[in-house]
């Protein structure tokens, strides 16, 4: 048996990193975000795919070749199989948390409050109207229009919100548009509207665990979580030359991961005390240390982390996806499909009008803006996974929300490329009747 538990264990592990690797290398050679590899391996190898990486309470799908090569190594009957895989596979979701929370740590630690500051006006307009337009219209579309309970409806409007910099900042710089002024506007944007969509998560995921909608409790909640990343914000100036001198004075090697990795714990666990999801407090961590003279030794010792463990958060959501759901040739699965349409269009519309928002700036590009806020990428899909956790999500909302991350991650990088060239263009066409 133990031989047994050793050899899921290690062929599961090769299962997940092989694939979402091999999928990564081929987006990234079509210059497309190699996140979606993890997601695509795990459609893969989940229920939509070969069975080779199940849910627990769908382990009596496994894929009877796995099954009977488990029983060839190791002489053990399927029963004993299913018994060690329901087991091992809660294990796995502990690992996968741990590099969502150091995904969120690097969130933090990346997010350039000065240059967000910088463009202060124009950026805080943009992630407003980008986080408050397609939040309300989710949320209030999911109620009135699918008849979604309140919580399931207060995900979908959440997951919205997101803006990935990480795929935003990439396109921009393989443009050549990363430090100009539209580039500026999008990080500035981008960076507060992380801030914005985490603390509503951190809401909602706080009102569904508490199951308390009450109006005193959201103001309570807000105001928490307003005030806690508020703090790390000062904590930033304050607390990292402090933070410093102490990592001057260690002497043994790993001493500045094991302290940051011991702040990171310390912040999600004052996150929690405060009934607010740990992930706020790992991204304030960031936002924290973000401020010290190590920011970038802190990134390089961490990211090594987050690249093995946040795979398996992603590969796992990608497992639980049924993408039989979206058959249009079954009619129960029309609603869904629908719900999936509405979704993705309240995502672009959400953020293209957000870039129309700007104003005291004639020469700037405002489609473009509005196109840099559209990818949801990881960020999108950690808002999904933490839905699903909580359990109020059906599989058909949580796979309408996915879809919705793909469409947009996909279409982003695209339509940014167009306007860009578009622009440059007529810029050129103008310059020569001038001349």
């Amino acid at each position: 048996m133990e031989f047994l538990a050793t050899a899921i264990g290690l062929s599961r592990a090769i299962l997940i990193f092989l694939l979402s690797r091999i999928l990564g290398e081929a987006l990234a050679l079509i210059k497309l975000p190699s996140i979606l590899g993890d997601l695509f391996a795990g459609i893969i190898l989940g229920l939509s795919g070969l069975h080779l990486l199940v849910p627990p309470e769908a382990v009596e799908t496994l894929n009877s070749g796995l099954v009977e090569f488990m029983q060839s190594l190791s002489g053990g009957t399927p029963e004993q199989i299913f018994a060690i895989y329901q087991k091992d596979i809660p294990s796995l979701e502990t690992i996968s948390e741990l590099g969502l929370i150091c995904l969120l740590f690097v969130t933090g630690l990346e997010s350039d409050l000065q240059e967000m500051i910088r463009v202060g006006p124009q950026a805080a307009t943009v992630a407003t109207v980008g986080v408050i337009v397609p939040f309300a219209l989710g949320t209030v579309g999911a109620i009135y229009l699918f008849d979604l309970p309140l919580s399931p409806a207060l995900f979908a409007g959440a997951a919205l919100t997101a803006t990935s910099i990480v795929i935003t900042a990439k396109v921009l710089q393989d443009l050549g548009k990363l430090k100009s002024e539209e580039g500026k506007i999008i990080i500035g944007a981008s960076i507060l509207d992380d801030i914005l969509g985490i603390v509503i998560l951190a809401v909602v995921v706080a009102l569904v665990n508490t199951g308390n909608v009450e109006p005193s409790k959201i103001i309570l909640l807000v105001i928490s979580a307003a005030v806690f990343i508020l703090s790390a914000v000062l904590l930033s100036k304050y607390f990292a030359p402090v933070f410093d001198a102490l990592i001057d004075r260690l002497k043994v090697s790993g001493g500045l991961l094991v302290a940051s990795f011991i702040f990171l714990c310390f912040m999600c666990l004052f996150a929690a005390t405060l009934q607010l999801e740990t992930v706020l407090g790992a991204f304030a961590a960031g936002i924290v240390l973000g401020g010290t003279k190590r920011e970038h030794e802190i990134i390089r010792q961490i990211q090594p982390i987050v690249t093995l463990f946040a795979t398996i958060f992603f590969v796992l959501i990608g497992t639980s996806i049924d993408l039989s759901l979206f058959n249009p040739l079954v009619p129960e699965n029309r609603e869904g499909l629908l719900f999936a349409v509405f979704l993705i269009v309240v995502a672009i519309f959400g953020k293209i009008v957000s870039g129309f928002t700007i104003f005291g700036k004639e020469q700037v590009d405002r489609l473009a803006i509005g196109a840099g806020m559209i990818p949801r990428g990881e960020v999108g899909l950690v808002f999904v996974g933490l839905g699903t956790a909580t359990g109020v999500l059906s599989n058909s909302v949580e796979a309408a929300l996915i879809l919705m991350v793909i469409v947009t991650t996909f279409i982003a990088p695209l339509l940014l490329r167009v306007v860009f060239q578009a622009s440059s263009k007529s810029q050129s066409q103008l310059q020569e009747s001038k001349s």
